[in-house]
């Protein structure tokens, strides 16, 4: 339980961090939204991984595998819409944020198992869906310029907001 409660501040401070750095500058353009969404997804993505490689439970590791599946599909498409528009993403200092984030709850997590590791990465889950989708309605879809790149996060966001839902309902059932 410990764990799973630091897991869960980290991704609140992820939060904190997010909103700080995305607020500092004022403006963030395309580029650098497809950076940031991208980076989520990656993130997403190796997590679900590390959760198929350790988890045992069959239902985490089929949410572990939806994971994997639906934020690399999403993250596909990105990589295809900015080839196509010319933009290459650009790192900034909520990418970075995250990813240095994604690092220590990667770690925090490799030296859990069972139930324990099975608790803390749907807790996590749950966080950073909430953190996440939040940045995506409340900053990102909102600072697009491109109407494909819009729709592209839009279709993300409702995505996204089914895995936090199925996460939060995963995480009840694991009590």
């Amino acid at each position: 339980m410990r764990n799973t409660i630091s897991l869960m501040l980290g991704a609140i401070g992820l939060a904190t961090v997010s909103s700080v750095a995305l607020s500092q500058d004022g403006h963030i353009n395309d580029a650098q939204i497809a950076h940031i969404a991208y980076t989520a997804g990656a993130i997403d993505v190796e997590a679900g991984r590390q959760a198929l490689a350790k988890s045992k439970n069959t239902t985490v590791r089929a949410f572990a595998s939806t994971m994997v599946r639906d934020h690399q599909a999403v993250n596909d498409q990105a990589l295809a819409l900015v080839k196509k528009l010319g933009v290459t993403p650009e790192g900034n200092a909520t990418s970075t944020a995250l990813t240095k984030q994604a690092a220590r709850e990667h770690e925090a997590l490799a030296g859990l198992s069972g139930a324990q590791f099975d608790h803390a990465y749907i807790a996590n889950e749950v966080a950073y869906h909430r953190i996440v989708n939040g940045a995506l309605r409340d900053t990102l879809i909102p600072g697009v310029r491109n109407p494909e790149l819009k729709s592209l996060l839009q279709t993300g966001l409702t995505l996204f907001g089914e895995h936090q839902a199925h996460a939060e309902h995963l995480a009840a059932s694991l009590k």
